[in-house]
């Protein structure tokens, strides 16, 4: 059962990103946040069709700690659901990703369009100076920003070094982090066919203050906090 779910899902996708691919590249002349609220809509309605299809729910914890404004997500990266999922979630968000997802055919098309902060990971300390720079921008242009300090996906009950990045941007900018974390790789496996009927957790801490803070400091808060929920999560 759960392989001919995961096929119907995979044969829904094909149906419905390659229009939407056309859509999304029809909103390049709008404003930001409109072709954002616009674009997301894709994610949303892959999230029902996860829900519909596979059996895929979810319930969020600690809606209260949300501040109002626009501020720094610090989450896990298990799978993609949370990476679509966060759209419906918060308020609007940009993403620091890998360059390289904005070359994959129609879904890095409608990509492209919601303002991501890509970058070339090799590139070091310049990468942390684009991340600074460009996601000062998108703050002020109202997005919130969503980072995956682990930089890639990882396996739920494990763990990788948290870059710096998110925090450096929170301090710069003086904007709260917001840590997050979730099992959703439970139920939709890193690079797995085959998801999982279940209840996707996503938790929501108390923002972090970064005025006049160490980013060190804030990242090793972030960490501590979102790895001590994982134990409970997974």
């Amino acid at each position: 059962m759960r392989l001919l779910r995961s096929g119907l899902f995979a044969l829904a996708l094909i149906i419905v990103t390659p229009p939407y691919a056309v859509l999304a590249l029809a909103t390049f002349p709008l404003p930001r946040l409109l072709r954002y609220r616009l674009i997301s809509g894709w994610s949303r309605l892959v999230i029902l069709l996860a829900k519909t299809i596979l059996g895929i729910d979810w319930r969020v914890e600690g809606r209260e700690n949300l501040p109002s404004r626009p501020s720094v997500i610090l989450a896990k990266h298990q799978s993609a659901w949370e990476t679509l999922a966060f759209q419906h979630i918060f308020p609007p968000q940009v993403l620091v990703l890998k360059r390289e997802l904005l070359w994959i055919p129609f879904f890095g098309w409608g990509l492209a369009l919601m303002s991501p902060i890509a970058i070339d990971r090799s590139r070091g300390a310049a990468a942390l100076r684009s991340i600074a720079r460009r996601g000062r921008e998108r703050l002020e242009q109202g997005f919130w920003v969503a980072v995956f300090p682990e930089g890639t996906r990882v396996r739920p009950g494990e763990r990788r070094e948290y870059h710096v990045g998110g925090a450096w941007l929170a301090v710069a900018s003086g904007a709260p982090i917001v840590p997050v974390a979730h099992n959703a790789g439970l139920v939709w496996p890193r690079n797995a066919f085959i998801k999982r009927p279940g209840t996707v957790t996503v938790r929501i801490g108390p923002a972090i203050d970064t005025a006049n803070r160490d980013p060190k400091i804030v990242n090793q808060l972030a960490e501590s906090w979102i790895e001590e929920q994982q134990k409970a999560l997974c």
